[in-house]
């Protein structure tokens, strides 16, 4: 063991491996701050120039681009509020909130001190446990991994907002659509209409960047101003590392969740912030700041994301299941330089094993120093007009969307997942509730299923299910004191002011409350299609939320309201009464024009007229500078595209040209 030490250890310091670790980094500092695409993309990207190179050399870029991602994608969920990644979606909830107060630079601050904490925990951990996580990994089987997705799914309470049945309804309706598509057990197709493009389901990356990024776009393009208000960055940038320090039992807590959880097989890249940011509400005493900007909601998610991709290592390393999609396809790179995953990792090829331990942490240090470095400079995009920005973020949204699956399927559902996103906004049904819906759905069905296959209904009583249930119970307790003490708060607040609920125009929460409940009812119509094992569960997702999503709908109609379900964004923001602030729909055709112009004339053409018409038309600015913007911006798509070896969308009139002159 100590020669395989030694042999790492001179292995990470040579000049050759030290620099193609720098490239790694710095391709994933590109591929971080580019939203949506994240570890998956950028991996992918990087394969090809793997051929033929040393297997040290090219591990190193492997491993520098793997570790620095998580960081890096930091800069458009606290920026922009639109999530870098999966791994990066809770940050968006108190990161964005900090940023539009002009917080911007502790935010970062704060997000990158937590992920270079949470990188090198998980190297720690990594280094420490490598010999014996092999009897720990496997005891965790189908049964143990059920009961985590329900621990996940105990983080709705803390999600919910201010009321608990909006929450859970939300949650149901990401089950529901998480839930589209084939069935894990009997392969039949659920909730498809007979489309193609649903019978895969929808990626995650277009529910994530539907349900946050377009709402949060249409709504600071609404009030025509700058992200932040500030004019000024402030000067947060050591206070963000001292509140690190402050909360440095938290950022602990959630790096060891972040290293346990990411070392679970196809679980922990996308539910491990959730599940960190839902454990920082549940510990604090104080929790009226959360979602609006306090600084623990930065740090929990940020220190759990990084310390997970060392968890993520420890099955792919020694079994070679990747603990996460990024996680595969680093595995394929294995692969393809000649490294095979196995028992031999931690035998005959301990050293490489302990060269990518160490890798992994110095790629940290650097990635984190090199963000702190540049941030000053891209956090002052937070000051820049949004009208500018707009078409630029549009782009690369609906770019990032199209290479999921590479077809024009993906925008569509982008828009309709992104007016879902802008209605629940604005009636305060909390969207994170239906992403961790989302991401846990299929696993949650898929678990529970081979649970049932292999041990029948006594795999209640195996004792990391039980452990895992008490854990579970512990979470949803305190979700429920949590909600009780903000509701007695908010009530004693509201008889002091002696404060009334706002009268507000039902009919449009009334629409949306019958628009779900139609959803579940149609879910429970189509489960009943199926055979047992292919509809059970929707149907009992499906049933429950239909109950719940019914009480909200006949309290409208009843006009039986309190502030938890009369919920209007529009009333409460001011938007009403305020001629400044454009109507809700306004930018939502503005979209659709554009998704009708990738169909009809394909997707370049119609970038290209949208950034010309809107920079022209709602952000005045010249003639020159205007094609100055476009050409810009289209020289970085074509030139992304063409190194991501991707088609982008021909448009129906292009196919008719083609078609013709053959």
């Amino acid at each position: 063991m100590l020669d395989a030490f030694l042999i790492a250890l001179q292995t990470i310091l040579t000049p050759t491996h030290l620099m193609y670790l720098c490239g790694g980094v710095f391709l994933g500092l590109l591929i971080g701050i580019f939203p949506g695409l994240g570890g998956i993309a950028g991996l992918s990207l990087l394969l090809p120039f793997l051929y033929g190179m040393d297997p040290i050399s090219a591990l190193a870029m492997l491993i520098g681009l793997v570790a620095v991602i998580p960081t890096s994608d930091t800069f458009t969920s606290v920026l922009m509020g639109i999530p870098g990644s999966s791994g990066s979606q809770a940050t968006v909830l108190d990161g964005f909130p900090l940023s539009k107060k002009g917080q911007a630079a502790r935010a970062l601050s704060a997000a990158f001190a937590s992920s270079l904490f949470g990188g090198l925990f998980g190297a720690i951990i990594l280094t420490l446990f490598v010999l014996i996580a092999r009897p720990v990994i496997l005891a965790f089987g189908s049964a143990e991994l059920f009961m985590l997705t329900l621990l996940g799914l105990s983080m709705v309470g803390v999600l919910a907002g201010n009321s608990l049945v909006k929450g859970l309804s939300a949650c149901g309706l990401g089950l529901c659509l998480g839930s589209l598509g084939g069935a894990p057990a009997t392969g039949e197709y659920r909730m498809v209409f007979d489309n193609g493009y649903l019978m895969d389901g929808i990626p995650l990356v277009v529910v994530g960047l539907g349900i946050f990024a377009l709402p949060e776009i249409i709504d600071l393009l609404r009030q025509n101003r700058s992200i932040s208000e500030a004019s000024e960055l402030g000067r947060g940038w050591f206070e963000g590392v001292k509140d690190v320090v402050k909360n440095k039992w938290l950022a602990t807590r959630c790096a060891a969740i972040g290293c346990v959880v990411g070392a679970l097989p196809g679980l922990g890249g996308s539910v491990v912030d959730w599940i960190s940011y839902g454990h920082a509400v549940q510990t604090s005493k104080d929790t009226e700041n959360f979602g609006k900007g306090d600084i623990r909601g930065v740090i929990a998610p940020e220190s759990s994301n990084n310390a997970k991709e060392g968890g993520g290592l420890i099955p792919t390393l020694l079994f070679g299941i990747p603990g996460s999609g990024s996680m595969a396809v680093f595995l394929g790179g294995m692969v393809l330089i000649g490294l095979e995953p196995g028992p031999a990792m931690i035998t005959t090829d301990l050293d490489v094993t302990y060269t990518i331990v160490w890798s992994l942490a110095l790629a940290n240090v650097i990635g984190a120093g090199a963000c702190l470095l540049i941030s000053k400079w891209v956090a002052k995009v937070t000051t820049i007009p949004y009208t500018l920005m707009a078409p630029f973020m549009v782009m690369v949204i609906f770019f990032a969307a199209f290479q999921a699956t590479r077809d024009l399927g993906d925008l569509v559902a982008l828009i309709g997942i992104g007016i879902l996103g802008v209605l629940m906004k604005r009636f305060g049904w909390p969207r994170p509730a239906f992403l961790i819906g989302f991401v846990l759905a299929s696993g949650m069905e898929t678990y529970l299923y081979q649970a049932i296959q292999f041990d029948g209904i006594e795999f209640l009583l195996k004792p990391g299910v039980m452990i895992i249930g008490a854990l579970t119970a512990l979470s949803i307790f305190f979700a429920a004191r949590h909600s009780i003490k903000a509701a007695k708060k908010e009530k004693a607040n509201k008889n002091t002011a002696n404060a009334e609920v706002k009268p507000t125009n039902l009919k449009p929460q009334v629409a949306f409350s019958g628009f779900v409940c139609l959803v579940f009812a149609y879910g429970l119509y189509d489960s009943f299609q199926r055979t047992f094992l292919g509809g059970v569960f929707p149907a009992v997702v499906c049933s429950f939320m239909l109950i719940l999503s019914a009480v909200v709908l006949i309290k409208l109609l009843l006009n039986k309201v309190d502030d938890a379900v009369n919920y209007d964004n529009e009333v409460s923001a001011g938007y009403v009464n305020d001629s400044s602030v454009t109507g809700l729909w306004h930018y939502v055709f503005w979209l659709c024009g554009l998704l009708a112009g990738c169909f009809l004339l394909g997707y370049v053409i119609s970038i290209a007229l949208f950034f010309i018409i809107f920079l022209l038309v709602k952000a005045r600015i010249s003639i020159a500078r205007t094609l100055t913007l476009t050409v810009c911006a289209l020289a970085f798509l074509l030139t992304l595209s063409h190194f991501m070896v991707l088609d982008l969308p021909s448009g129906y009139l292009q196919e008719v040209a083609s078609f013709t002159q053959l």
